[in-house]
């Protein structure tokens, strides 16, 4: 078939449909006519359409068919037009309308809530920094061995466990409160596997023991094991009729190799774990009612490797925010951490910044001043611009991500000049690390 015969097939259709019926519409060559009629001779004026597209169509097919066999090369041009369409007729030439988007499926989304925030006084403190690198540490004992070392990727020193089926027990005893919270640092080697077990216990005040080994130490307890593979939690207690209480979770495992941040609140019989600005695990019963912590050790047995430990900081939990800002004026926070002499803030302070941030907002006529405070290590300075750049960060976060108006802050840097205790050890320094917020 020639294209000029092609072609005229085309004219005589459309002068036959103009003639027939004024105003009809159509659409595009092989789409169906758009607003039929419902009176017979429209249908009849439409089936003729449609049969004379039909051949157009097997024309303008056969005729493409023919050219590509006999291999015309400005025929096979014409084949695929830049729109893409097998006609050649660009659609958006004529087309008013807007084309519509196909629905895009809407993917899973969960959140959970990261309600880790501590408390207002610190009751143990150890980053080994009182101690000889080398030395074991002076207020620890073990039945196996263990020094203080630095490490390449973390500041500070670090207390390395390597005893084979060793204890490390903390010499003195601590009176926990009900509610409180453990948070500590560790970096496992690439050989770390098992694990080590972190245990919480009541000592038998009828058998005393500095070193204590027995697997379930004390009249009752709680063992954490810190895996490479996850978590596990065991309450136990040593009356005849009791049985362990357990708990596991393979979400968020420690890392080798790098610092694993790790925080265990207690609350009553409840343990919840978080790690890396994750709840990892929450287990609502598991702990005896009857137990009452005063001793604490960290135990490798079937260990095939240890890692090193430090930044060992045991708080009260919980403090009440809205009552200490919005009715005494003044909160005191050890939730809000930066990196060592650096103002970046640490993951684990989300909980603290949102717990403040619903109270502002919950009170939009208080407005506050953020004062930060550090310990006296360092050069004075120093300290005061460290300390003024980390209340800027932490202004910023609660605009940034919390959506507080930043007119309602102010920031003060005032270095080491408002210490709280002696600096003098590890926990008095702690406490002197700090972040004030006073309503104005």
């Amino acid at each position: 078939m020639k294209l000029t015969k092609l072609f005229s097939i085309v004219i005589a259709v459309f002068i036959i449909m103009i003639g027939s019926i004024a105003g009809a519409q159509i659409s595009k060559p092989g789409e169906v006519i758009k607003d039929q009629g419902t009176n017979r001779v429209n249908n009849r004026i439409e089936q003729g359409i449609d049969a004379g597209f039909n051949k157009i169509e097997e024309g303008v097919g056969g005729f493409f068919k023919k050219n590509k066999e006999n291999g015309g090369a400005e025929e096979e041009a014409d084949e695929e037009s830049p729109s893409g369409s097998e006609s050649g007729y660009d659609e958006s030439d004529n087309d008013d309308t807007e084309a519509v988007p196909a629905p895009q499926k809407q993917k899973l989304e969960s959140a959970t809530q990261y309600d880790f925030v501590p408390g207002d006084k610190i009751l143990y403190f150890e980053d080994f920094s009182q101690d000889a690198v080398g030395d074991f540490p002076a207020l620890w004992t073990s039945n196996g061995g263990g020094e203080v070392k630095t490490v390449n990727i973390a500041p500070g020193k670090w207390f390395h466990l390597n005893g084979e089926d060793a204890v490390y027990c903390y010499s003195r005893t601590t009176g926990f409160p009900d509610n409180f919270i453990i948070e500590f640092d560790i970096i496992p080697d690439e050989e770390y596997g098992h694990g080590i077990t972190f245990t919480l216990y009541e000592e038998d005040p009828e058998e005393p023991r500095e070193i204590n080994d027995d697997l379930y130490p004390g009249k009752s307890g709680l063992h954490i094991k810190v895996k490479k593979d996850g978590w596990e939690t065991k309450g136990y207690t040593n009356n005849p009729e009791g049985d362990w209480i357990s708990g596991q979770a393979s979400k968020s495992p420690v890392g080798t190799e790098e610092v694993n941040h790790v925080i265990i609140w207690i609350q009553k019989r409840r343990v919840r774990i978080y790690h890396q600005g994750t709840k990892t695990l929450d287990v609502p019963t598991n702990i005896y009612a009857h137990t009452k912590f005063n001793r604490f050790l960290f135990s490798g047995w079937d260990s095939n490797s240890w890692p090193l430990i430090s930044n060992l900081k045991i708080t009260t939990a919980a403090p009440d925010t809205r009552s200490k800002l919005i009715t005494e004026g003044r909160l005191t926070t050890y939730g809000i951490t930066f990196d060592v002499s650096k103002a970046d803030i640490k993951p684990e302070s989300y909980g603290t910044l949102n717990d403040i941030a619903t109270v502002l907002k919950e009170n939009p006529g208080v407005n506050v001043k953020i004062v930060g405070h550090t310990d006296s290590d360092g050069d004075d300075a120093l300290n005061l611009d460290l300390s003024k750049r980390r209340t800027e960060s932490v202004k910023n976060e609660l605009v940034s991500k919390f959506g507080l108006d930043a007119s309602r802050m102010q920031t003060e840097g005032a270095g080491e000049s408002k210490p709280v205790a002696p600096n003098d050890s590890p926990a008095n320094k702690a406490m002197n690390r700090r972040v004030e917020f006073i309503k104005l």
